[in-house]
């Protein structure tokens, strides 16, 4: 089973192709991750990111949604 983790892109840090990159806030925690699946993404959009590389654009909403139930199963371990 794979899981993506929803995060708030914060900076574009690299030019395109191959090599788009941006700073992505998970919570507090912020890291470098790929947005080389995921071109259309701006600084202030949320995305899906597993294992560093973001995977899609989702709207606010959802991420809220993917956070709450994610923290929801932390707190059931």
């Amino acid at each position: 089973m794979c899981l993506a983790i929803a995060g708030q892109v914060l900076e574009l840090t690299d030019g395109g192709g191959l090599f788009a990159r941006g700073r992505v806030d998970f919570g507090g925690a912020v890291r470098e991750v790929s947005l080389i699946c995921t071109p259309e993404v701006a600084v202030g959009d949320w995305v899906l990111v597993h294992a560093g590389l973001a995977i899609a654009r989702i709207d606010a909403e959802a991420a809220d949604r993917a956070r709450r139930e994610l923290a929801r199963l932390a707190a059931a371990l």
